[in-house]
């Protein structure tokens, strides 16, 4: 009996070995996920002490969450160039009775200087609307469109005469150091944008669309041995402006064009605006 109570104890004393945890076998780790990084710690590893954290080290893992059907982008900025098509004809009575003495003095007088004409635009926000597999998106808008246009003949004077207004050539102002009219629009566009790259936010593609412009702001600056003078007047500038819009998304490069449907002029002149620049926005 005393034997077999024996026999019996080492029996249990044997399973119960085996059925002990392995402890040299490898335990999957614990894992913590915060935003874009993974904190993994090792099984059986002690929580770190000063320097010492081994056991413990971090990843960071992918984003592979689809774009959002509806995506914002906070404060666009548009640096660029304004400029005009002057197809005005200075024989015409509408031109004669608005800048016939400005002809008279210098057949040019409505040319720019390109590189000082310049076009800011301030996007309060955009938003992109999936249509086809975020491939084919609706864009639109609101904002300022700020147009600044630079005499190349610093002598150019806006007459504040209204109904209609009148254009002249004042000597007093051959030596100006500037002489522009600014043009101020609240702005909304409106595009169909095509993306190469759906799962970037820094892609390749392009977008096309009309906007609208209410002309909120007018005036003409000039300054003058120190002296700034402002005048603000529409100066019979059409309220409304129509334009055809696009840009061309090429990676962190981001450019932009509008193109007026017509005169900005509501009489007298006929001059269409253009703007093209580089837009900073995130995507």
């Amino acid at each position: 009996m005393k034997r077999i109570f024996t026999l019996c104890i080492a029996i249990c004393t044997m399973m119960t070995g085996f059925a002990q945890t392995d402890t040299t076998a490898k335990q999957a780790p614990d894992t913590i996920k915060i935003g874009g990084m993974v904190i993994i710690r090792e099984k059986g590893s002690k929580a770190p002490k000063d320097e010492d954290n081994r056991g413990f080290y971090i990843t960071r893992r992918k984003n592979y969450d689809k774009p959002s059907n509806i995506s914002t982008n906070w404060w666009i900025i548009d640096l660029g160039f304004s400029n005009w098509v002057d197809n005005t004809n200075p024989a015409s009575a509408g031109a004669q009775a608005f800048a016939g003495g400005a002809y008279t003095a210098n057949p040019d007088w409505a040319k720019l200087r390109a590189g000082k004409s310049r076009n800011v635009n301030i996007w309060f926000f955009m938003q992109r609307m999936n249509m086809i597999k975020h491939a084919v998106n609706l864009k639109y808008g609101v904002g300022l469109e700020l147009n600044n246009y630079h005499f190349d003949d610093t002598r150019v004077k806006f007459l504040k005469v209204p109904n209609p207004s009148r254009i002249e050539i004042d000597p007093s102002l051959a030596d100006a150091k500037k002489n522009k009219l600014a043009a101020d629009y609240l702005t909304v566009p409106v595009m169909l944008n095509f993306n190469f790259t759906p799962n970037r936010r820094k892609g390749f593609g392009f977008s096309a669309g009309v906007s609208a412009g209410y002309l909120y702001s007018a005036r003409q600056k000039t300054k003058n041995d120190g002296h700034v003078d402002k005048t603000k007047s529409d100066f019979d500038l059409e309220r409304w402006k129509l334009s055809y819009v696009g840009e061309l998304l090429l990676g962190p490069i981001k450019l932009y064009g509008s193109y007026a449907f017509k005169n900005m002029w509501e009489k007298g002149l006929d001059q269409t605006p253009y703007n093209v620049g580089f837009r900073i926005s995130s995507w």
